[in-house]
């Protein structure tokens, strides 16, 4: 049994195949498995309260895994240390999260293109058909990760704060989320993972983009993250497209191009969940 993971800080995503690409198992899916924000013991737990991976464990003889978190080498090892642990029988790998974006958006193995994440974090990189090159270090998301869910979860909150949004929208997500300047302190300070409690705030978004204040908000992220990490190869856009994966790409496609034409780059596909697109090419190459 071959498991291939996609996972964000938010949620993971697991497929379980044979060797020809056959569906063993229903798709499962667990908490988000970043190994730069979470210990050793929670990682292993979380993949542990899933009764199918819990039940097959011993059957498993691939564990593909790509993760938000995966860019440098100690968290590579803590997670791939623990998979081994739990899949005893398993040859694992782990890898990037781009490169899952990478091989689902592609047109073919050899295509080069600018290739983004806009999930919970968000990322982007140049593969030249072989290779990755990032030019810029993610420092993760207090500091970078525009146009992310957790981007938008922060302006959101900012906004509702500095009284910076629309009446309307402002009672629209009073009444969704408890707004109560303690429970937000305790989510963001005193739980884990407080960029997945920010992009939860996203959902809100996509529910309400009849809002110009919402449709505003939402370039002006992307403007951000275009502006910062998408640009950064201008030699490159001349030739190659730039491909999106992740949910909030795929729910901000009509955005995304209209930024793209205000600035001169061309868009490509999008992928909502990289999972699928990564079986194809697992099973080619065992």
């Amino acid at each position: 049994m071959i498991l291939i993971v996609d996972s964000g800080s938010t949620k993971s995503d697991w497929i379980a195949v044979d060797s020809n690409g056959n569906k063993l198992l229903e798709k499962m899916r667990t908490k988000g498995l970043n190994p730069a924000i979470l210990p050793k013991k929670k990682l292993k737990k979380i993949i542990k309260s899933n009764s199918l991976l819990k039940e097959h464990k011993k059957s498993v003889t691939h564990v593909f895994f790509y993760g938000a978190g995966c860019g440098t080498v100690k968290p590579v090892a803590l997670l791939k240390e623990v998979l081994e642990e739990v899949f005893v029988n398993a040859h694992v790998e782990v890898n990037e999260d781009t490169m899952a974006a990478i091989y689902s958006t592609i047109n073919h193995d050899k295509e080069a293109a600018v290739v983004c994440i806009l999930g919970t974090g968000s990322n982007c990189s140049y593969y030249d058909g072989e290779k990755l090159d990032q030019r810029v270090v993610s420092l993760g998301y207090s500091i970078m990760d525009d146009a992310s869910g957790n981007y938008y979860g922060r302006q959101l909150i900012r906004d509702y704060y500095f009284n910076h949004m629309p009446e309307d929208i402002k009672i629209a997500i009073g009444s969704k989320f408890n707004m109560e300047s303690d429970y937000i302190k305790y989510n963001l300070y005193k739980q884990p993972n407080p960029n997945a409690y920010l992009a939860n705030f996203a959902e809100f978004m996509f529910l309400n983009k009849d809002s110009e204040y919402i449709v505003n908000l939402i370039k002006k992220g992307i403007r951000l993250f275009a502006t910062n990490m998408i640009m950064q190869f201008k030699e490159e856009l001349k030739t190659v497209p730039v491909h999106f994966a992740g949910s909030i790409a795929f729910f901000s496609q009509k955005e995304i191009k209209a930024v793209a034409q205000e600035m001169g780059f061309r868009v490509g596909n999008f992928e909502r969940r990289p999972i699928e697109g990564l079986v194809s090419y697992h099973t080619k190459s065992l």
